[in-house]
């Protein structure tokens, strides 16, 4: 199948696992399946660091629920969001709360995947003036500026441990988008992104979604 009939189709590509060939030791193997664009091996470079403080003295977490990759991979790669009305509320009066006086994460999970797809810090409060126009539904108001800080696939089975007091003690897995999580469980997410050795992440797949967006455009 061409790129552009996959992609006119919805097919994924790496992540699908009839790409994703690995060797005896279970490492990717290298070939004209896995390489990447100049853009991609940039993000790389500034994503998923060795050292992260997983314990920070003053922060306020969030998950993110997306209804399409399709969306996260915009994210990605203009570095904005925005969500319902009510969870750009929410969000906007965390930030201005802040003050700037810690980072505000937010964990990024697409609707039905069975998995988390990474982490990123907001940067910026909202603009309510601004649409971005390139969403898979044209129903986003508002932008706000995040920096992503770890992009890997973590299923979720890795944090089913961890249950909000917050919303009827629920699994973390459970919630609903920008559901804030409290210090101690926010940490715990901080700790298992930072941890999990991931094969995988939406970065595998950039070029399926550069040409989806091409066709979509």
């Amino acid at each position: 199948m061409g790129d552009d009939e996959r992609a006119r189709n919805g097919v994924r590509g790496l992540r699908t696992g009839a790409q994703h060939a690995v060797n005896a030791m279970g490492q990717p193997m290298m070939g004209p399946a896995t390489m990447v664009s100049p853009e991609v091996a940039r993000l790389k470079e500034t994503i998923n660091p060795a050292h992260f403080d997983c314990n920070p003295s003053y922060a306020r977490f969030f998950i993110i629920k997306s209804y399409s990759e399709d969306d996260v991979h915009k994210s990605i790669k203009y570095g904005v969001w925005a969500s319902t009305d009510t969870g750009n509320r929410r969000l906007d009066s965390a930030f201005r709360e802040m003050a700037g006086r810690g980072p505000i994460y937010l964990f990024f999970s697409v609707n039905a995947s069975g998995q988390f797809s990474g982490m990123a810090q907001m940067e910026s409060p909202l603009d309510y003036t601004k649409k971005f126009g390139c969403w898979a539904q044209d129903k986003w108001a508002g932008t706000f500026m995040i920096k992503w800080t770890f992009i890997k696939d973590i299923p979720n089975n890795q944090f089913r441990h961890i249950v909000l007091a917050n919303n009827e003690n629920k699994p973390v897995t459970n919630s609903r988008d920008t559901q804030e999580i409290l210090a101690r469980e926010g940490c715990e997410l901080l700790r298992i992104f930072h941890a999990f050795r991931s094969r995988t992440s939406i970065l595998d797949d950039f070029a399926f979604y550069d040409k989806r967006q091409e066709l979509m455009e």
